[in-house]
């Protein structure tokens, strides 16, 4: 009784499924009778009629849910009555249309039956050369009963590969952005189910989808780019060349999703493509580039399919790389830290075609799209990494291509290329690369970017290692100090790439550099000299301290010393040939003041360089450039020259030998110049009174000259010069020396500048100072009354101050012969626009005399 019930034969249910089953049997001729009128509806002239017609057969078939049994027998029937209203003047027919025939498609069994008539009727309406459906809905709606054509019959369409041809043809380059997308997916679906004969008309899809493949629309592009990838996989493998170029173009789409399209593309190719290896060389650049996207997601994918690419070329070509496989496995001991290296296969995929990549790169690096060249430079990183040691035999063209690229204006590119010449430095072994890069650097190949070499180079040398770099030291640091390499162009980007193979030799060799410190020193010594930046020259200063510091010294000076005097001899080399353009003068003034109290060591090989720089038949600006150098030096000599007590011995020979050749009087500015730099110079010269009393006699001629000089600063030096002298000596000076100063004194006293008079006056106080009890005033009071007459013109002078210090000094030197002032005085009192002065003047005379009655000392005006 528990037991399931069991229909029996004639049970309701039994009955029922019967008489069901004998109403299909006559179903399809049933709902055909039912849709007679319908059918006899669809030739009526009214729109609205044809258009219920429709509906309703739409109603009474695919959307009653019949059999697929039935539905096959009444499309047959249907198919071309609704084929005909694809054709109908109304939208809505038309669409209507579409839907019921894509309904019979998707539902019905065996939809390739209908295939002899609906290709022909698509092609007719979607494929000539005008479509004929205005309406863009419609037109993505018939592309979609296509696509579904293709997806249900399958290689049923193999007959009709024209038909799809021609369709596609004109829908992949349809206006509505959506019917390129659905054609180019079914472009793909059609080509997979239709391989063995879809090549054959391939090539005809070619230029639609490069029509497209730049729309503006992403979407659109990611299809287009999916189609040309199955039109190429699945065609006769003649058109890759017609879409290398697009599909180049679209790595730098501002899409990601379009970037990736190409990578898979692509990928896919080097993968599948029957011809793949015809094209190695123009399809790896093209995926090798996605691996630098800056989109991690695309890096990897790329990444992924390109170690695929690998491994199949391993396994397709295992006896070529057996002996590769046993002993090339090992990562090279120098390899760039944290950097993964690549995998056999891939590596050799670059090494076999790197020679016909080499002409690409150094074609598109140079390319007027900045984009383009930042892709090339970043492509360059990665076949470098990949090809490694086999660099060696491009090396050249690699060479010459980044040099081109360093002169780019770019930064990203440059520094790409930077790191492209570091990978060199790494693999490629040193003598090579430095055959080829020393001569480069002696001789730029481009006289409007000659630092591109040395940027290169310093990009080789710091990614060479210590122990393979160590025995060309000496080599390329003779190069880097020649004459014709750190002498010859003064741009900052030249003197900055200097200093960096500088940097670059110190950081990668550290203490082995004391070897060619001396050589290094010459190279940031010529850079700081010819610096025109701050920053230029601060990087120097910075070098200069970790040559220090990379041999162990605690100071620059200690450096100096080191070398101080090779530097020397270096420069005394070439003295002789120094002009204004020459750049040792300045390589002096370097070496001579950073050098600080070191060069007091060496002041008896200084001197004769100075003596040969400092003759009055040398250049002039370069003579005006050694005595701004010498004058600094002297005024801080007890720091500098004469650091070490030594100076004195040869001050005499300076003054007699340089300073008193330039004071000789000669016509012209640049005369003029010179006289004044050498009066800078004495007047900053310190000489012991001993010294000084020797050289007065010989002082004194170019000194008078240089008192009636035009230049109005080397009168003002000229009077401080006898300052000095008289400061020092004067009271150790004669009656008659002191007798032939003054009178050049007097003279300046009614000079045109203001300046010059206030120094000779106070100079002509100092003289006055200067005399002693062996001046006798009544014996030389000629010239005693002629200091005085002139003082007292000067008292009348307009200017206050000029009034004042003429009066001072007179109350100081009253002393000396106080009858004759008072007697001058009186003589000119009435005559003076100022008496108040004379009067004064006369109250201290008085006071003097009284003093004098009262047997006070002998008074000695004070300085």
């Amino acid at each position: 009784c528990d037991r399931p019930k069991v229909a029996s034969a004639e049970s309701p249910v039994t009955a029922k499924m019967a008489a069901m089953a004998t109403i299909n049997e006559h179903a399809p001729s049933e709902v055909l009778k039912g849709l007679a009128r319908h059918l006899n509806s669809l030739n009526e002239d009214n729109k609205s009629t044809r258009k219920r017609a429709l509906e309703s057969i739409k109603k009474e078939t695919v959307d009653k849910g019949l059999s697929s049994d039935v539905l096959q027998e009444v499309f047959a029937a249907l198919l071309k009555p609704l084929l005909r209203c694809l054709s109908d003047p109304m939208e809505r027919c038309r669409e209507t249309a579409i839907e019921t025939l894509t309904e019979f498609i998707k539902c019905v069994p065996k939809p390739e039956e209908s295939l002899p008539y609906l290709m022909p009727c698509l092609a007719q309406r979607f494929g000539e050369k005008d479509i004929l459906e205005p309406a863009e809905e419609l037109r993505l709606s018939a592309i979609e009963m296509l696509s579904l054509t293709v997806t249900v019959c399958g290689k049923h369409l193999a007959p009709y590969l024209t038909e799809m041809i021609n369709i596609l043809q004109r829908t992949i380059v349809d206006p509505f952005a959506d019917v390129k997308r659905e054609s180019c997916r079914c472009t793909v679906n059609f080509a997979q189910c239709v391989p063995e004969l879809f090549h054959l008309q391939a090539e005809s899809l070619v230029k639609p989808l490069m029509l497209t493949i730049a729309h503006q629309h992403s979407r659109v592009r990611v299809s287009a780019i999916e189609a040309t990838g199955a039109v190429i996989q699945h065609g006769s493998g003649k058109n890759v060349d017609d879409v290398l170029s697009h599909l180049a173009q679209r790595l730098f789409d501002d899409s990601p999703q379009v970037r990736k399209a190409v990578a898979a593309v692509v990928g896919g190719w080097l993968l599948h493509l029957r011809d793949r290896y015809s094209y190695f060389h123009k399809l790896i650049p093209l995926l090798l580039s996605t691996i630098n996207d800056e989109i991690p997601e695309i890096r990897l994918f790329a990444t992924d399919l390109w170690r695929d690419v690998g491994l199949q070329w391993e396994k397709e070509n295992e006896d070529d790389l057996k002996d590769k496989m046993d002993f090339l496995l090992l990562t090279p001991p120098h390899y760039p830290a944290g950097v993964v290296r690549p995998g056999l296969g891939c590596r050799e995929l670059v090494v076999r075609n790197l020679g016909k990549l080499v002409p690409a790169i150094a074609h598109d690096i140079t390319d007027w799209l900045m984009a383009t060249r930042i892709k090339t430079s970043q492509l360059l990183c990665v076949l470098l990494l990949h090809a490694e040691d086999h660099s060696t035999q491009h090396l050249q063209p690699l060479l010459a291509t980044l040099y081109r690229a360093c002169a780019n204006s770019e930064k990203e590119v440059v520094s790409n290329c930077l790191a492209a010449a570091k990978l060199l430095g790494t693999f490629v072994p040193p003598p090579v690369f430095l055959k080829l890069q020393l001569e480069d650097v002696t001789a730029p190949y481009s006289s409007s970017h000659p630092w591109a070499p040395l940027m290169v180079l310093a990009a080789v040398l710091s990614g060479c290692s210590k122990p393979l770099l160590r025995p060309h030291l000496q080599q390329i640091a003779d190069t880097l100090c020649q004459p014709e390499v750190c002498q010859e162009y003064q741009q900052v980007m030249y003197l900055e790439q200097l200093l960096a193979c500088v940097d670059a030799l110190q950081h990668q060799c550290e203490s082995d550099c004391g070897s060619v410190s001396l050589q290094l020193l010459q190279v940031v010594v010529t850079v700081q000299s010819l610096s025109t930046e701050p920053q230029l020259s601060q990087k120097a200063v910075e070098s200069t301290q970790l040559l220090c510091k990379v041999q162990g010294l605690d100071s620059v000076m200690s450096l100096y010393r080191q070398h101080m005097g090779s530097l020397l001899d270096w420069l005394s080399a070439s003295v002789n040939c120094w002009t204004s353009y020459s750049p040792q003068s300045l390589q002096l003034q370097v070496i001579v003041m950073q050098s600080g109290a070191v060069i007091g060591e060496f002041v008896s090989q200084l001197m004769p360089l100075l003596y040969s720089c400092l003759q009055p038949n040398r250049d002039v600006e370069m003579r005006m450039r050694t005595f701004t150098t010498l004058a600094k030096l002297l005024m801080d000599a007890n720091n500098t020259l004469d650091s070490q007590g030594h100076f004195q011995d040869e001050s005499e020979k300076l003054v007699c030998d340089i300073l008193l050749p330039n004071l000789v009087w000669h016509a012209g500015r640049t005369a003029r110049a010179s006289r004044l730099a050498a009066l800078s110079c004495l007047l900053a010269l310190f000489l012991p009174c001993v010294q000084m009393m020797n050289m007065e006699e010989k002082l004194r001629p170019p000194l008078f000259s240089a008192l009636e000089d035009d230049s109005q600063m080397s009168r003002v030096m000229a009077c401080r010069s006898f300052s000095t002298i008289l400061r020092c000596i004067g009271s150790n000076l004669q009656p008659e020396t002191l007798n032939k100063i003054y009178p050049e004194l007097l003279k300046r006293l009614d000079d045109s500048s203001e300046e010059v008079r206030a120094v000779a006056l106070q100079t002509l106080d100092l003289w006055m100072s200067s005399l002693t009890k062996d001046y006798n005033p009544e014996l030389f009071a000629p010239h005693l009354q002629l200091i005085f007459q002139q003082l007292l013109l000067n008292l009348d002078d307009p200017d206050c101050s000029v009034q004042e210090n003429v009066l001072e000094v007179l109350k100081r030197s009253c002393s000396i012969h106080p009858a004759l002032l008072q007697r001058e005085v009186e003589s000119v009192r009435d005559k003076h626009r100022s008496p108040a002065y004379c009067e004064q003047l006369l109250q201290h005379i008085r006071t003097v005399y009284r003093s004098l009655q009262h047997g006070a000392v002998h008074y000695h005006a004070a300085t």
